[in-house]
C-alpha cells in the first residue's frame, strides 16, 4: 500500500500526469465545440459555466506542463481542485433545473455573469456565448443527458484530485 501511495505521489511530479489531465480536459472542450457546431446543440448559461470550469482544469494542467516545479504544481493543484469542485456544483445545479417538478419556475440567466474584468462571452463569443435553453435535454447517451454526464465527469476529476493530493500529503510532498 505504501508503494502505491508513493507511486501516485511521484507520478504527480512527472509532466506526463499533468499532460494526461490537460489532454483529457482539452478533449472534452473540443467535444463541447463539436456538440455546439457540428451537432447544433446550443449551450445554455449552465453549459457555459461548466465549460469555463473545464477550461480551469485545462489551464491548471497546462501551467504545470509548461513549467513543472513546486510553485506551478501548487497552482495546478489549486486550479484543478477549484475547477473540478465548481464544475460539479454547476452540473448538479443544472441537473436539478432539468428535474424540477415545475419547469415554469425552473430557469436560468440568459447572459453569463462573468466578472467585469473577464467578459469571456464578449471576448470569445464563439466559445462562451450562451444561446441555448437550460431546460433543453434532447441529447442522451446511456439514458443520461449532457448535464448528468458532466456531473460524472467533474466528480471523476474531483475524486482523482483527492486521491492524488491525499497521496502527496501521505508521502509528505504536498507540492
Amino acid at each position: 500500500m505504501r508503494s502505491l501511495i508513493h507511486g501516485i505521489s511521484q507520478w504527480a511530479e512527472h509532466k506526463s500526469s499533468w499532460l494526461v489531465l490537460f489532454a483529457t480536459s482539452l478533449a472534452l472542450e473540443v467535444a463541447a465545440l463539436y456538440f455546439q457546431y457540428a451537432m447544433g446543440l446550443k449551450p445554455c448559461i449552465m453549459c457555459i459555466y461548466q465549460r469555463t470550469a473545464m477550461y480551469g482544469i485545462v489551464f491548471s494542467a497546462l501551467i504545470v506542463v509548461i513549467s513543472n516545479n513546486g510553485f506551478t504544481r501548487m497552482l495546478g493543484f489549486a486550479g484543478w481542485a477549484v475547477s473540478a469542485g465548481w464544475g460539479y456544483l454547476l452540473a448538479t445545479e443544472h441537473v436539478e433545473l432539468l428535474n424540477a417538478s415545475n419547469p415554469f419556475f425552473a430557469s436560468c440567466e440568459i447572459v453569463p455573469n462573468f466578472p467585469s474584468w473577464l467578459q469571456l462571452h464578449e471576448w470569445i463569443p464563439a466559445v462562451f456565448a450562451a444561446e441555448g435553453d437550460c431546460l433543453e435535454n434532447t441529447w442522451q447517451f446511456l439514458s443520461m443527458g449532457m448535464a448528468e454526464w458532466m456531473q460524472i465527469i467533474f466528480a471523476t476529476y474531483a475524486i482523482a484530485f483527492i486521491v492524488v493530493f491525499a497521496c502527496r500529503l501521505l508521502d509528505k510532498k504536498p507540492f
